[in-house]
């Protein structure tokens, strides 16, 4: 074939070759407009049950979901007969029967044991499947409530917990050994005035989810700050993605955030609109989105968590 014939095969393969995307699309679980589904990559729901309103959840081993119920208890589902087969209510154990309690986040330790953190009280405790505490972590919350004292909490490798303290606008890691604060991250409004709302019209520092990466630095997804920052010791910021600054997206309350074993960043985009995904994934090096997960109709404005499926590798969520 003439080199002149095939310079428009080449043009257009080139052209092929850079619109595909990056990545697979993702097999996720999630909740909003009150169910919680399995959607697989195609966009389907596999999988889906009546749920109420959530801020944590998690796939176990076993293929059990852990997740809240009503903000009190944390409760493990079986997917396949969709009943709750262990459950622990914050309201009513270990001391708190009538006292105002809210559950906002857990995690399924690898000892067998679940890590609560109880609002309202102000506490972290890790309780074995009999409900007995193994552990009791008191917490350092300047604007005490119920509602806002904590949102996702996560213990580290290291045994240390990081906090997210969403009315104190604050990332505090607590000592294993103590109890005490030995970090703190106050997430900064950048010169910016508070606005009120839920959306991305509204504007504050109530902080939802925070990660500590390998490097040793902290990823914070930083709620209606609608930004993603990463900090290091010395609570600098070193990488940073802001409200506008992903084409043809807006971020809202940003509330998931899981990095992936090839480095990529899924973080939620919640209360964000009709013309917003609910998930973004997207490589940190260049901020090039790679999958988005566009089903408002479906889940609504609100999907305030999720967690990506049948990853290969570990993911740091």
């Amino acid at each position: 074939m003439p080199m002149k014939s095939l310079f428009p095969l080449t043009v257009l393969f080139f052209m092929l070759l850079f619109c595909l995307p990056a990545t697979a699309a993702n097999r996720v679980i999630l909740q909003g407009n009150g169910k919680l589904a399995i959607v697989e990559k195609d966009g389907s729901i596999s999988w889906e049950m009546p749920w109420g309103g959530i801020h944590d959840i998690h796939v176990l081993a076993n293929g059990h979901i852990m997740v809240q119920q009503n903000n009190r208890k944390v409760v493990e589902i079986d997917p396949q007969t969709r009943e709750i087969v262990w459950s622990y209510d914050s309201t009513k154990q270990n001391g708190n029967e009538g006292k105002p309690v809210e559950v906002h986040a857990f995690q399924p330790l690898a000892d067998g044991k679940v890590m609560i953190a109880e609002s309202g009280v102000g506490r972290i405790i890790e309780v074995d499947r009999e409900g007995q505490i193994h552990k009791e972590v008191q917490l350092v919350v300047d604007h005490p409530h119920p509602h806002r004292d904590t949102r996702l909490v996560r213990k580290l490798a290291s045994g240390c917990y990081l906090v997210c303290h969403e009315g104190d606008g604050a990332v505090r890691e607590y000592d294993k050994n103590t109890g005490k604060v030995c970090w703190e991250y106050r997430v900064p409004l950048f010169g910016k005035k508070r606005r009120p709302g839920h959306g991305p019209e509204a504007f504050g520092n109530q902080v939802f989810s925070a990660l500590r990466l390998a490097n040793g630095n902290t990823l914070i997804a930083t709620g209606n700050g609608h930004s993603v920052l990463e900090v290091n010791r010395a609570k600098e910021i070193v990488w940073q993605l802001h409200q506008q600054d992903l084409p043809n997206i807006t971020l809202a309350w940003v509330t998931t955030l899981e990095v992936l074993p090839n480095g990529n960043y899924v973080i939620g985009n919640c209360h964000a609109g009709p013309d917003n995904p609910l998930l973004i994934e997207l490589d940190p090096k260049t901020k090039k989105v790679v999958w988005t997960l566009d089903q408002y109709e479906t889940f609504g404005n609100s999907v305030p968590n999720s967690q990506i499926l049948d990853v290969r590798g570990s993911v740091l969520r």
